[in-house]
């Protein structure tokens, strides 16, 4: 028996309508991070990190966020300008400064709907290796017909992207 084909291009608009919603998922859960702890996404990765290591390092934080080192340093410098984290010689290695959670850190952390760096990770984390091994090369085949596509936007946060646009 020959299994029903669906009609040409409704799986690439199936698929399409999945990325939407992926993407729409991720906004509104950004969304409502900000609005409930007054700061994006990508500081709350930061403060939940730093909570979770205390007196971490600026390279250690960037490995574990995925991003560049420069640009961890800047959402660190304004979450210690913000009073939410501060800098302190490390316990271990007096040398070397480490993040601590400043009381505006702890307050914003207590507000936090869910996970701070996003859903889309927490639901990753969730795949079963394979399934999740499945998806990457599945991905790397579509990223290789994508035109215009900018590799930098690898080490961007989701939260930063998301939150430069408007709602439908």
């Amino acid at each position: 028996m020959k299994q029903h084909e669906p009609p040409p291009g409704q799986t690439a608009l199936d698929v399409l309508q999945q990325f939407r919603l992926i993407y729409g998922s991720m906004r509104q859960h950004f969304r409502l991070v900000e609005e409930r702890c007054g700061m994006s996404g990508s500081q709350m990765w930061v403060l939940q990190e730093v909570q979770r290591t205390p007196e971490i390092g600026i390279g250690e934080l960037a490995a574990r966020l995925g991003i560049h080192q420069s640009t961890c340093s800047l959402l660190v410098d304004k979450l210690v300008s913000s009073e939410c984290l501060e800098k302190r010689k490390q316990q271990r290695d007096q040398r070397r400064v480490g993040l601590v959670l400043a009381k505006r850190g702890r307050e914003a952390l207590a507000a936090l709907p869910g996970p701070a760096e996003g859903i889309l990770p927490e639901a990753l984390a969730a795949i079963p290796p394979v399934v999740l091994k499945t998806l990457q090369i599945n991905l790397d085949e579509l990223l290789r017909h994508l035109p215009g596509k900018d590799e930098n936007y690898a080490s961007v946060p989701l939260a930063d992207m998301l939150e430069k646009t408007e709602k439908p």
